[in-house]
């Protein structure tokens, strides 16, 4: 820890140098690189600046093509599903880009914890099983007890078959002692973005201690030390050039990876979208399109890292990524405080973090996903039985995550289907279930997984491998 140097994972000479050196690549270079890709080991630095600067619509989507091929062998039609809880807007920060900003001088709220409990029984009801926690930065109003409270009150909620399973968290950077109060209160990834690893666009963007280009780059770090090993990183695309972006995203990669014996759990690939209440407007935007090839790149570039998307992005290119490479997705997301709670129509937050645009409530996505083809999943059993980490990758590598994934993922959206769904999504589910039923790899677990079926419509809840 002593050690660490903001180089060993952002080396901006080298970025650069890479970057100058990879325009403009031939056919053989990508197709080359593709070939490589294929054998589902990752890419290096230079590989991914190709990639990046190919403008060739044919190449391009001979990178989607490649990209889902190896999301399909790797995660294949499972998509996990989440919700955002905000617990509290309150922060000293001054970030440009973000609505929670000092300056912003909307009435700031956070959740009394029978508050919380109200919301996540809302949450509940509505079929979910995994939350991400979020709060603003504030020594005094959100202090790791308040955080560590809110984690307990979540855990101890029940409503009817219901509960939620797991609880992820993306708070701002902390102390080793504060991250070991987080690790045991039974938290699954901290995620944590270092919004741009452009040091220069960091500064600028930044007031406040957030400021701290350091604090934030090595964050994870400190979690690790204190016993969390999924951790979750990303970038907020529009920042700055996302060809840099994403080569000093698979460079942080590469350092947890040989840092820590294992990589990180999730990358997230939020893009700039604009939000009322923020004047800041990207020197670098990102296109949907240019959003989508991102994705595509960095599926190729760490085959076994689970990618989220959030409802920021459209359903039409939230389902394109889904292919392209995400696993995990949010799913009827209120992005302010008390948002899941209305009163007489209007929010009982001050103000949103950002705009979202997919509307769609919970049981909606659900569907979608079923016309795609693809499975929604509720799962959260690599957390429960130790699946983390190195132990996840151990499974995951050799090609054993379907006789793990794929069963549990049908279970969850078994129970969905028995307790929250509507008539459509059930009739369209079971069509679903059925036909993934059918590939499990391991006949023995197939049989098995069908036992619990059965044992789930008679009653019994939460059953996983």
């Amino acid at each position: 820890m002593k050690d660490r140097k903001i180089k060993d994972i952002v080396d901006d000479q080298l970025f650069n140098e890479i970057l100058e050196k990879t325009k403009n690549p031939t056919k053989e270079i990508i197709l080359k690189i593709l070939k490589k890709a294929a054998k589902q080991k990752g890419l290096d630095l230079e590989d991914v600046a190709f990639l990046s600067n190919c403008t060739d619509p044919t190449l391009i989507e001979k990178i989607f093509e490649a990209a889902y091929k190896i999301k399909k062998d790797i995660y294949g039609e499972r998509i996990v599903l989440f919700a955002p809880l905000y617990i509290s807007d309150f922060c000293v920060n001054d970030c440009e880009y973000c609505n929670f900003h000092a300056r912003n001088k909307a009435n700031r709220r956070k959740l009394t914890l029978d508050e919380v409990a109200d919301q996540t029984k809302r949450l509940i009801d509505m079929g979910h099983k995994r939350l991400l926690l979020e709060f603003g930065e504030h020594p005094t109003e959100n202090p790791i007890d308040y955080v560590v409270d809110t984690i307990n009150t979540i855990y101890k909620v029940k409503s009817k078959n219901g509960e939620i399973r797991r609880v992820n968290v993306n708070i701002a950077a902390t102390t080793t002692e504060n991250f070991k109060k987080l690790k045991e209160s039974g938290i699954g990834t901290y995620q944590l973005f270092q919004e741009t690893y452009h040091k220069g666009t960091f500064d600028k963007l930044h007031h406040g201690p957030k400021a701290s280009y350091e604090r934030q780059l090595f964050a994870h770090d400190h979690a690790f030390e204190a016993g969390i090993d999924d951790l979750g990183i990303g970038v907020l695309y529009g920042l700055y050039d996302w060809h840099y972006e994403i080569l000093a995203l698979l460079s942080h990669a590469k350092y947890m990876d040989k840092t820590f014996g294992v990589g990180p759990h999730t990358i997230s690939v939020p893009r700039f979208q604009e939000t009322p209440g923020v004047d800041f407007k990207p020197s670098h935007p990102v296109s949907e399109e240019e959003l989508l090839r991102i994705i595509a790149i960095l599926r190729l570039a760490v085959p076994y890292t689970g990618m989220i998307i959030s409802t920021r992005e459209r359903s039409e290119i939230r389902e394109r990524a889904f292919e392209l490479g995400i696993s995990q997705t949010s799913a009827g997301s209120k992005v302010d405080v008390g948002g899941y709670k209305k009163e007489n129509g209007s929010k009982l937050a001050g103000c949103g973090q950002f705009t979202t645009h997919d509307g769609r409530n919970l049981d909606q996505v659900a569907e979608g996903l079923c016309d795609q083809g693809l499975l929604p999943s509720f799962c959260t059993a690599c957390y429960r039985s130790h699946r983390t980490g190195e132990a996840f990758m151990e499974i995951a590598k050799p090609g054993n995550i379907h006789n793990f994934c794929r069963p549990n993922a049908i279970l969850t959206f078994k129970e969905y289907l028995l307790d929250y769904a509507s008539p459509i999504v059930k009739e369209k589910g079971e069509k679903i279930i059925e036909e993934y039923i059918d590939k499990i790899p391991s006949e023995t677990r197939k049989k098995e997984t069908v036992k619990r079926i059965k044992r789930l419509e008679k009653g019994e809840r939460d059953l996983y491998f």
